[in-house]
């Protein structure tokens, strides 16, 4: 969860000035008609997060916006998972009238430009295998977002000691020919709903909602002839099985 009351904006995402589409057409290019990058998506599914932890978006509607905000292309659309949340000050529309979520954020948060918010994939949360096992466990440092890029590997995602900043943590998938074991705490909760398979198998044995615990992971993306499993540690299953 965040430390301050407010969501976030994405006022530093475009500028005031529409721009010319290089044509010599004389067509003018708004705001919301431009491109958007990785890392401006990323940080809409920080904002999306941080609402979560706020509990102004309930889990499906955080799953439901994050697929939205991962497929926009412009910022319109980009914008239209944020129009809502108080405290968003959108890119080609006004400033919002004052209210404790915008005044109760730091400076920093309106100033900061998103491309800060780094690649979308950066070494600190990118998983990337070939012909390998890959295990995290222990007090391993969580990033908000996980991209995995995986070939003919077994990769073990253990969060039951992990170091989390974010409530929610988003995975996103682009393997081939390779497992994922997710291990979460038993009030954890893991929506594994928007995975893309291709000759591939889930066992999700892992609650999917409604209410958001201490951790809900959302996974996202494609996995080819390979598998995804979603479980709590051996004991918390075995207390289950003797009704303790």
């Amino acid at each position: 969860m965040c430390p301050w009351p407010g969501v976030g904006n994405l006022e530093t995402m475009g500028g005031p000035e529409s721009v010319s589409d290089g044509a010599g057409s004389g067509h003018v290019v708004g705001d919301r008609e431009l491109r958007v990058s990785d890392a401006e998506r990323e940080h809409v599914g920080q904002l999306l997060q941080r609402a979560v932890g706020l509990g102004m978006l309930s889990l499906g509607e955080f799953t439901e916006r994050m697929d939205t905000a991962l497929a926009a292309k412009t910022r319109g659309e980009l914008n239209s998972v944020l129009i809502d949340l108080p405290g968003v000050r959108l890119v080609g529309r006004p400033a919002a009238p004052s209210s404790t979520f915008v005044n109760a954020a730091p400076s920093f948060v309106k100033q900061r430009p998103v491309a800060a918010v780094g690649s979308a994939a950066t070494p600190s949360n990118l998983i990337r295998s070939r012909m390998s096992n890959v295990n995290r466990r222990g007090p391993w440092q969580v990033a908000p977002t996980l991209h995995l890029n995986n070939w003919l590997s077994g990769i073990t995602l253990d969060f039951t000691e992990a170091i989390m900043t974010t409530q929610v943590v988003a995975l996103h998938l682009d393997d081939y020919f390779s497992s994922l074991t997710l291990i979460v705490p038993s009030e954890a909760t893991v929506d594994l709903n928007a995975v893309d398979l291709v000759g591939s198998s889930v066992n999700n044995k892992v609650r999917t909602g409604p209410r958001p615990g201490p951790l809900h992971v959302v996974v996202h993306g494609r996995i080819r002839f390979g598998s995804i499993t979603a479980k709590h540690p051996l004991m918390s299953q075995w207390r289950r099985l003797m009704g303790r």
